[in-house]
């Protein structure tokens, strides 16, 4: 037997054992959906969490990093929420407009940006962050052929990492941002070409549960924003510290305790205020906002034993769920909690693996976990499922069709918006 990470409190409640998602039964969601299988996102539980992160560190932007999540109905809810999105691609862009996000409190990250990006993004007056000095040529002279005055952060690649972190965004060679020693110079030479400097953007890593990793690289990044102000001579407006907060997937994992973060940010930005006057900070946060807010419901279609290991077939799988099969970059694959949607909170009565439709052995959902009896026709709860689910995963591989997805709220009387 293996384990399988904590059950988010969410989703603790039930009614006769069988699972309640914002106070709705999962049969009811799926029939309302139409069929498994199927995404359901609770915006009450995001709202909690941002209300949660406002009040732990209430002179911070929050910026919604949407490739955690990008369904429309989602982004929809999320524009009352945060403070601005931070899209990656054009497409990113453009739907967070459809769902009403303002383009002055957006921003646009990531290498290899095309000529036709960076001109959608100057005509919408979106902020660019800037990842080398190529990209900034580019973005200027595209700038002077169409009359634009184009607003430029510099995303700075920073002399540091965030211990403990998933994956190590920042610190020796990468693909991402300006090394840190030749930021300042780039920021001379957006300013002196005319444009809006908008600030700079520093992310170290992402994925941690270490509050002291993550507040210590908080205090790293804003000294590294401070001395490049002092070797341009140009205060930025706007200092993005990134983000890198992580949620509990796996067995013996810890919730991240952001209070203590928010107590030792209070602190570093006291004490950059004399450095950095005037400045305003932000954080940029996708999977704790809206991870623990998902879970994806998938129907057992098939109770099968081989050499004495059972085995419950799904009618979903890594398409859908790509990071809990443990192939998006997962070094050893552990599982996600996982549960029996209508036997929810029984004792558990036999170990089991959960593997996907798909006709490869890396549709796997959950390894040898202990359940209670399961059987074809019974539905299964994967949590954690509201970040790097549908978007993050194979969906054509196979040809399989795509999950449903469905957005309610469980603390106000809205319908269910469910996507064809």
């Amino acid at each position: 037997m293996k384990p399988a990470g904590p059950i988010p409190v969410d989703y603790r409640g039930r009614v006769d054992g069988a699972l309640l998602i914002g106070g709705h039964d999962a049969e009811a969601l799926i029939a309302a959906a139409g069929d498994t299988p199927l995404f359901v996102y609770d915006l009450a539980i995001v709202r909690a969490r941002i209300a949660r992160l406002r009040h732990a560190l209430p002179d911070v932007r929050i910026h919604y990093a949407m490739k955690a999540n990008p369904y429309p109905p989602l982004l929809a809810g999320m524009t009352a929420l945060v403070d601005g999105f931070d899209v990656a691609s054009a497409g990113e862009l453009r739907r967070a407009l459809a769902a009403g996000a303002r383009a002055d409190a957006m921003s646009f990250a990531g290498p290899g940006k095309r000529d036709d990006e960076l001109a959608v993004a100057l005509a919408e007056g979106v902020t660019l962050n800037l990842e080398s000095e190529g990209e900034a040529a580019r973005a200027l002279a595209i700038a002077a052929r169409t009359g634009r005055r184009p607003r430029l952060a510099v995303r700075v690649n920073p002399d540091f990492e965030l211990r403990g972190s998933g994956m190590r965004m920042g610190g020796g060679a990468k693909p991402f941002g300006v090394d840190a020693e030749r930021a300042a110079a780039l920021v001379a030479r957006v300013v002196a070409a005319g444009a809006e400097y908008r600030g700079l953007h520093i992310f170290a890593g992402s994925q941690s549960l270490d509050a002291e990793a993550i507040a210590e690289a908080q205090a790293r990044g804003c000294a590294l924003a401070a001395r490049i102000a002092a070797e341009s001579g140009i205060v930025p407006p706007l200092v993005n510290l990134g983000g890198g907060f992580g949620i509990p997937y796996f067995a013996g994992d810890e919730p991240l305790a952001v209070e203590a973060i928010g107590r030792a940010l209070d602190a570093t930005l006291a004490a950059a205020r004399g450095t950095l006057p005037g400045t305003r900070f932000a954080i940029e946060l996708g999977r704790w906002l809206v991870g623990e807010a998902g879970v994806y419901l998938t129907r057992i279609v098939d109770r099968k034993v081989s050499h004495g290991e059972v085995f419950l077939v799904v009618d979903g799988g890594l398409h859908h769920q790509l990071a809990a099969s443990g192939n998006f970059g997962t070094v050893v694959r552990r599982n996600y909690p996982v549960a029996v949607a209508g036997r929810f909170g029984v004792a558990p009565e036999e170990v089991a693996s959960i593997v996907g439709c798909l006709c490869t052995p890396l549709d796997r959902l959950a390894d040898k976990v202990a359940l209670p009896m399961a059987a074809a026709g019974d539905v299964v709860a994967l949590f954690l499922a509201g970040a790097y689910g549908a978007s993050a995963s194979p969906q054509a591989f196979l040809g399989h069709p795509p999950p449903r997805e469905i957005l309610i709220d469980g603390e106000a009387d809205q319908p269910l918006f469910v996507r064809s």
